[in-house]
Parts: structure tokens; C-alpha cells; sequence
């Protein structure tokens, strides 16, 4: 019998019956409320169980490594015996997994020093494997233990220009990724790196982890902002820089920069989206500009568990040394769990772990009340089975992650006051509205999460969860896209991602991740509600594997006539007459923008994974296209998903204008006439460029959204005047709703569609000005884009941002201080003066605790080790 044979005895016969009773007893013990099958104590063959688990570690085979993984955690988790849980300490090195040994150590589960109670032989094999598992960072001369995946992506990333590696959630590819890019940037020539991340929450994150893995004196700047200033200082200057940047904004620091753009090292994290719709196109963008500003340029993309890594490798220049990987090693148990309710008995739901194709009874859920409805589905069974603490709800709907969270809140026991929870509500209330329904769940232990809450009180909510201090939060699709936050247990129903749409199987499988974070949990549960249910789950609860990857513009592409069919539409017909133009204007303006710098796209690198004749037939339509624009491939280049062909038409329409030219600028936010002014233009971008402002009887209210995030209005201060509007023109309105409305129009209109249209209107307005020698009334200051992104139109508050404030503390301050003119330095010389006076200020003490880390960082590290 081979080696594989008999792992795959030992799993599917051998030890099936000690597999379950293992699986059952260490699942039952991180759930609450549940009666198992049996009261009986468990009785297991260790001595086997653990030979047998050496056996099916050193094989590469998930299943196999699963099962390995369930012994060894079950020896230190559910054994009494010092020697067994010494045992299941040495499987789990063979299993490369140190962080178990150590969270197991850190918890009392294993006394302290393991290697030092093995016998000689043992204790060689440890130290042997512990070397091999290592890596050295050079740049600081530490070890870090890793698992294998860690270290082959240490190994390969250090030898190849552009590598792809691909492995499950929780398998600590951000923690060793941002180790070794802080290892690049100081200890080899590079000075410009960017880090690539697909939602502002992630880049968030990512910056507050660099920041603190940097230490205050490292020398190198880390920031989120496309800021010229620091990109120049690098290159020219000889210092570092690390930019955080969504897609957008990278196309933001590329623009303000222009020609001298030059990017030595690129990550591109959660790198599947370049399938996504409508940002994927922009992401490929954004990437293909990095390579061609620097022939030279070290790329490496992070995607999780999918099946074809080497797909993003297919653009690399040529002669560039490329490879890809893929890893599906466990790190941590994740128990798939389905809940059904028990027949005629609606408080009794009956759990049970999928164990490949079968199902294995854990025992019965009661639940306090009747679950009346789909939400209260959700809040009962996770308030009951999650009840320690550490759950996360999903939620289809931000509306619908408010009303569970209020559900839970009701059904857990009231915990006595703590000042950080006071804090969090105390903020909720100030930063956002009196009655935002955060602000009273928080004080109980609850909260909500979703993407168009301000970053600040976000941010907040995903610290207190870790702390264990929030026991539920209720999240919605934010977590899909990389947000690194762990939890116990996960409980969902019917998931979805968007509206209406059921979640792919990549997704579910990215989504559950977050249970068991490894090196914060053993394992994690996934608790499915309804698995039965066809209208909940369409094609049954997800099965576990990798996804490949497709960019967006290939998927497009491939529909070949219908594409070029547009194409020669969108050249003689109005936007208006189109059904739905977005299924096809990102790609058609990636493809037009790529015709006009090249010339064709037959020869660019697109056009070797598609048809021939497809090719040619797209050539033919966009050399029609193309013979009919004047805007130029710089302006094309700039706008990312902005048609060439609409930046055409808008020039023609200044071009045709017979009013004073001036009539056509954006006012100053402070004018009188800029509300006026941003109407208009928004109607001329509809008309002419895009129908991004729809419908046309909405847009005095974007307007509206966008001249106060432009003016540095608070969100709260926005929602009250959002209130006054609907007051004054008769119309009813739900304060819940409209909360999250105007976050969404924030989030929607002023800092995406807005920027990536007005951006473009200035560009091709400039473009006229120069040609009719009206210079003068070009704007040379902050590029509009950058304004909408981060809500600042003054001096002073885009310097608070500058210094790293989130747009809700950098507001809080701005509004006590007189000048808009103030610079870095100046703010925080300004700070410096008034620090003893902020709590007589009536700001938040979030905010406080921000604005001193920020800005006075030495008095906010004296101030946290005197309270240690």
C-alpha cells in the first residue's frame, strides 16, 4: 500500500468513526445552547489518532491536512493528559502551524515549553523543522515562523519580477506580505512602492498596519492620499514611500504626477477583482499604467484560493521573469454547520457539521422564542448558538443589518457600562445623528457594519469586535472585499451580493473565511440556515474550492458582436437610447483608450487570449471611432473608464458654446452660484459624456451632496440639511432611510461618480481653454478628483488629512479653527497650542485619541504607557 493509499484509507475508513466523534465533541464545545446527541463522555485512542495524524500531515492533499489539523487541535483541546497535548503540540509543527502551538500556549491549553519535555530525538526533529519553517527578514536580521505558503511566497517573490500566489482566507497571506514589502523597501533601491487594495475600508487597514509595523522613526512614509509631494520626495530625494491607494486613486497620484510616474513595486492584494463589473476594467488599468511607467516594475498579485494565479502573469512584459502558485493548506478548522428546524417545532433547530458528502448530527438549538420571520431567523439562532460572543451575522441589506442587530440586542443579557462602548455611541450620536440606530445597540455589546458608515466609526466597531468587547456584529458584503477581521462564528442564510444576486460559491468560501482567523482561533463555524430552502440557497450551500480567475475585460470581450455592436452604435447613437450602456462603456472605453495610445489593439497583449476575427472586428470599429476624436491618448489615459468618445462630444459642445466661456467653470464651493453651477454641469456630463446622474429630477439633490462634501460638511451636518430638503419640498421621509441614503449618496455620488466625471469635464474644459487662449482661467491647484475623494476643497483640511486624520476627525477640527490656509506644520502647531483645551471642545474622545496619535504622536504614546 503507498503512502496515499493509506492516507486515504485512514480517512475514509480507518479513522471515519474517530473523525466524527472528534469533529463532534470540538465543534459542540465552541457552540452555546446546543443539547448533543449524547451525554456520553468521549473515549479516544490517542496513541492512534496521533499516529495516524503524523501520517496524513505529510501529505499536500487538503482532505488529508484537515483531518491531520482535527486531531492535533483536539489532543490540546479536549485531552486532560500533558503528554497528548504535548503530542498534538509536535503534529501541529508537522503541520508548519506554530501560531496553534502558540495561541494554545497563550491560553493555558499547553504549558510552556513543549521542546523541552520531547525526548532528544523529538526535540532535534522540533528545532530541525522550526529552522526550515523560518524565514530571516534581512532588512531587521528577525526569524519569523512561517507555514508553507509563507515561505514559498518568501522564496519566489524575492526571484521573480511578477508573481501570482493564490491561497485560502486565513492562511496570513496580508501579515507576510506587508513583512516582506517593508523588507524590500529597506533593504533594496527601490523607493516608490504601492500597495493596491480594492475598497477604502481595506486600505484603511492596510495603512494602520504598515504604520505599525513600521514604528515612528522608520524613515518611510506610509499614506493612503495621491499626493505629488510624496512621490518626488522619494524619487528625487532619495527617501521612501508607501502608498495605500484603492484603483482610483492610484489613477489620482498618476495624474497629478504625469509623466514622471514611477512605481518600483506593486502588490496588488485581493487580485481577482479584475473580474469585478465595472471596477475590474479600472484595476487592469491602473496595473497596466504601473508596468508602463517603470519596464523594470516588481509586481506581485494576492488573491484567495483560486485555481488559475497564473492568469494575471499573462500581461507581464516580455523577458520578464514570472511565476504563480497556489496553496490550499488548512491553517485552521472551519466547521460548515446547516441548521434546520426540527419538524412541528419551530423553537427547535437541529444542527449538524457537512462532512464531505454527509451530514453528522451535533445536536438540537432551542430557541427562546418562535423566529416569526427571516431576520429574526437570523438573530434567534445566532443569539442562541453564538451566545459567547465573537459572531458575526451577514446581512443581504444594510437595513437589514441594523433591524438583526436591534433583534440580538433584545435577546442578549445587559452588560455593565464600558467607556470605550460610551465612547463608540458618544460618537455614533455626534458624527452621525442623535438617533442613529448605532449609537444605543453599541452601549449592549451589538453593533452593525457596512460600507458607507464614515471610516472612523467603522473602524472602531471592527476594533471593539476583536477586543471581544462587541459580542455581535451584524456586517453586510464589506467583508467580501478584504477586510481583515476575524470572528468565532458566522451565521448566515441565503447570502447575497447586491441586490438580488445569490453569492458565488469564491465568495461564500472568502466570506467564511473570517471564521477562525488563524492565530486567533482554532476553528471557526459556518452556520448555514435553511440549506434545504431552493429560494435561500439556489444551488444548495456552497461547496468548498477554488474559482478561477477572468478579467472583466476578457468576459466582455468575448461576447464579441454584441461589443462591437455597441461600439458602432455608440459612435452615431445618443446614451440616452441605450438600454443599459454601462454592460458595456467600461470595456469599450478601456479598449478605445488602449487603440489610441497603440495605435491598434492587435498588437497589444489583449489581444493574444482572444479570436482573431473578434480582434478584427473590434479593430474596425474603433478606427471608425477613433478617426473622429481630437481629445488625444494623454486625456484618454487619465480617465479610466471614461469614454474618449463622450470626452469628444463634450469638447465639441464647448467648442460650440456661445455664452462667456466662464459660464462653463465650476464655481468655488464657497460662491454663491457654485450649487447652480454644479447642476448645469452635471445635466451638460449627461447629456454629452455619460448618464452618470440619473434621473435628471435627482440632480439638484447631488448637487447638493456634493457642493457640502466639497464645502468639508460633517456627515452629521449633511443629514440634517438632507432632512431640511426633504422638509422644504414636501417630501416624507424615514430617518433610518434617509441616514443611510445620504451615506450612500456620499459614498456613490461624491466620491465615485463625481469625481471619475467631473474629472474629466475639467480635463476636456482645460483642453478648450488652452486652445482658445484663455489660460487664465485654468485652475492649478488640487485636481478636482482628488477634492470629491477625500471631501476638501481648503488648504487647512486636506493637510489634516494629510497628516493621517480620517475625514470625520480632520472635519471635527477643521470647524474649530479660523484659518483655511494652514499647512501641515501649521495644524500642527495649532494642535500643540490647544491640546490641554479639547475636552472642553464638545468632540468626541475618539476623535481626541485620534487627533493626538495623529498629530502629537510622542504625548499620545506618553499618555497610553501612563495608563498601562
Amino acid at each position: 500500500m503507498s503512502l496515499n493509499d493509506l492516507q486515504g484509507w485512514l480517512v475514509a475508513e480507518g479513522l471515519r468513526e474517530a473523525l466524527d466523534q472528534l469533529t463532534l465533541h470540538t465543534v459542540v464545545a465552541e457552540l452555546d445552547n446546543i443539547v448533543p446527541p449524547t451525554d456520553k463522555a468521549a473515549s479516544f485512542d490517542w496513541p492512534r489518532l496521533l499516529l495516524a495524524g503524523s501520517i496524513l500531515a505529510q501529505s499536500d492533499q487538503r482532505t488529508y491536512q484537515d483531518a491531520a489539523l482535527r486531531i492535533a487541535t483536539a489532543a490540546i483541546t479536549l485531552s486532560d493528559n500533558e503528554a497528548i497535548k504535548d503530542s498534538g503540540a509536535v503534529l501541529l509543527g508537522k503541520l508548519s502551524n506554530f501560531r496553534a502551538v502558540s495561541l494554545a500556549t497563550e491560553r493555558g491549553l499547553l504549558t510552556a515549553d513543549v521542546e523541552g519535555r520531547l525526548g532528544m530525538a523529538l526535540r532535534i526533529e522540533a528545532q530541525h523543522r522550526q529552522m526550515d519553517q523560518s524565514i530571516l527578514v534581512q532588512s531587521s536580521g528577525r526569524w519569523i515562523q512561517v507555514n508553507d505558503f509563507q515561505q514559498r511566497f518568501w522564496s519566489q517573490a524575492d526571484n521573480y519580477q511578477w508573481l501570482s500566489a493564490s491561497a485560502p482566507t486565513a492562511s496570513g497571506k496580508t501579515f507576510l506580505v506587508l513583512q516582506w514589502l517593508i523588507d524590500q523597501i529597506r533593504s533594496t533601491e527601490m523607493h516608490v512602492a504601492v500597495y493596491l487594495a480594492p475598497t477604502r475600508a481595506l486600505v484603511a487597514e492596510i495603512e494602520a498596519n504598515l504604520v505599525s509595523l513600521l514604528g515612528a522613526r522608520s524613515g518611510i512614509e506610509v499614506s493612503s492620499l495621491p499626493i505629488r509631494e510624496k512621490h518626488d520626495k522619494a524619487h528625487e530625494g532619495g527617501s521612501r514611500a508607501i502608498f495605500v491607494l484603492t484603483q482610483e486613486r492610484m489613477h489620482l497620484l498618476a495624474n497629478a504626477i504625469g509623466g514622471a510616474f514611477k512605481v518600483d513595486l506593486l502588490v496588488v492584494d485581493e487580485a481577482h477583482k479584475i473580474g469585478d463589473n465595472q471596477r475590474g476594467v479600472i484595476l487592469q488599468d491602473a496595473i497596466e499604467r504601473a508596468s508602463r511607467s517603470n519596464r523594470t516594475l516588481k509586481l506581485v498579485f494576492i488573491s484567495p484560493a483560486t485555481q488559475n494565479p497564473q492568469e494575471l502573469l499573462a500581461d507581464a512584459p516580455e523577458g520578464a521573469h514570472t511565476a504563480s502558485f497556489e496553496s490550499d493548506v488548512p491553517t485552521v478548522l472551519q466547521n460548515l454547520i446547516v441548521a434546520e428546524q426540527v419538524p412541528r417545532k419551530p423553537k427547535l433547530w437541529k444542527l449538524s457539521a457537512r462532512q464531505h458528502a454527509s451530514l453528522l448530527p451535533l445536536g438540537v438549538v432551542q430557541l427562546g422564542s418562535s423566529p416569526g420571520s427571516l431576520k429574526k431567523r437570523l438573530a434567534f439562532i445566532a443569539a442562541a448558538a453564538g451566545e459567547r460572543g465573537g459572531t458575526l451575522v451577514y446581512a443581504n441589506r444594510a437595513s437589514d443589518s441594523e433591524d438583526i442587530a436591534d433583534l440580538i440586542s433584545q435577546l442578549i443579557p445587559e452588560v455593565p457600562s464600558d467607556p470605550e462602548l460610551l465612547e463608540l455611541a458618544d460618537l455614533a450620536r455626534k458624527g452621525v445623528h442623535p438617533r442613529y440606530r448605532l449609537a444605543p445597540l453599541v452601549e449592549r455589546g451589538v453593533a452593525f457594519h457596512y460600507g458607507n458608515m464614515p471610516s472612523l466609526i467603522r473602524s472602531e466597531v471592527e476594533r471593539l469586535f476583536r477586543s471581544g468587547k462587541i459580542r455581535f456584529l451584524v456586517c453586510t458584503s464589506t467583508l467580501i472585499e478584504g477586510v481583515n477581521l476575524s470572528c468565532r462564528t458566522i451565521v448566515l442564510r441565503g447570502p447575497r451580493k447586491g441586490v438580488g444576486h445569490p453569492m458565488e460559491a469564491h465568495d461564500f468560501w472568502n466570506l467564511a473565511g473570517r471564521a477562525g482567523r488563524w492565530g486567533d482561533e482554532f476553528q471557526g463555524n459556518i452556520i448555514c440556515i435553511d440549506p434545504q430552502d431552493a429560494q435561500a440557497w439556489p444551488d444548495g450551500v456552497p461547496e468548498r474550492a477554488r474559482f478561477p480567475i477572468k478579467r472583466e475585460s476578457d468576459a466582455v470581450i468575448e461576447q464579441g458582436e454584441s461589443l462591437a455592436d455597441y461600439l458602432d452604435r455608440r459612435a452615431t447613437t445618443d446614451l440616452a437610447e441605450f438600454e443599459d450602456p454601462n454592460q458595456f462603456e467600461q470595456v469599450a472605453s478601456y479598449l478605445l483608450a488602449t487603440f489610441l495610445r497603440q495605435g491598434s489593439i492587435a498588437q497589444s497583449s489583449l489581444a493574444k487570449r482572444h479570436n482573431p476575427a473578434i480582434i478584427e472586428r473590434l479593430e474596425a470599429s474603433l478606427a471608425n471611432i477613433a478617426a473622429q476624436i481630437a481629445v488625444g491618448a494623454d486625456i484618454a489615459a487619465r480617465h479610466p473608464g471614461v469614454s474618449a468618445l463622450g470626452m469628444q462630444r463634450l469638447l465639441e459642445a464647448f467648442r460650440n458654446y456661445k455664452g462667456d466661456v466662464e459660464n462653463l467653470l465650476p464655481a468655488a464651493v464657497d460662491s454663491q452660484d457654485s450649487y447652480d453651477r454644479f447642476v448645469t454641469i452635471m445635466r451638460r456630463i449627461n447629456q454629452y459624456l455619460f448618464p452618470a446622474f440619473t434621473p435628471d429630477g435627482i440632480i439638484p439633490l447631488h448637487a447638493l451632496i456634493v457642493v457640502q462634501w466639497l464645502k468639508g460638511f460633517s456627515l452629521s451636518r449633511m443629514i440634517e440639511r438632507n432632512i431640511d430638503y426633504h422638509r422644504r419640498n414636501g417630501r416624507s421621509f424615514k430617518l433610518p432611510v434617509l441616514i443611510r441614503s445620504t451615506m450612500e449618496m456620499v459614498e456613490q455620488i461624491a466620491r465615485f461618480r463625481a469625481p471619475k466625471y467631473l474629472s474629466a469635464y475639467v480635463d476636456v474644459l482645460n483642453m478648450h481653454l488652452a486652445a482658445i487662449g484663455r489660460e487664465d482661467l485654468i485652475d492649478g491647484d488640487v485636481d478636482i478628483g482628488t477634492q470629491l475623494e477625500f471631501g476638501v476643497s481648503s488648504r487647512t483640511l486636506l493637510s489634516l488629512i494629510e497628516l493621517g486624520l480620517s475625514r470625520v476627525s480632520a472635519v471635527a477640527l477643521y470647524e474649530k479653527i479660523a484659518r483655511d490656509d494652514l499647512n501641515k506644520e501649521d495644524c500642527i502647531a495649532w494642535v500643540r497650542e490647544r491640546d490641554a483645551q479639547f475636552e472642553g471642545m464638545d468632540i468626541p474622545a475618539i476623535i481626541v485619541r485620534e487627533i493626538r496619535a495623529k498629530l502629537l504622536p510622542e504625548a499620545s504614546a506618553g499618555a497610553a504607557a501612563s495608563t498601562s
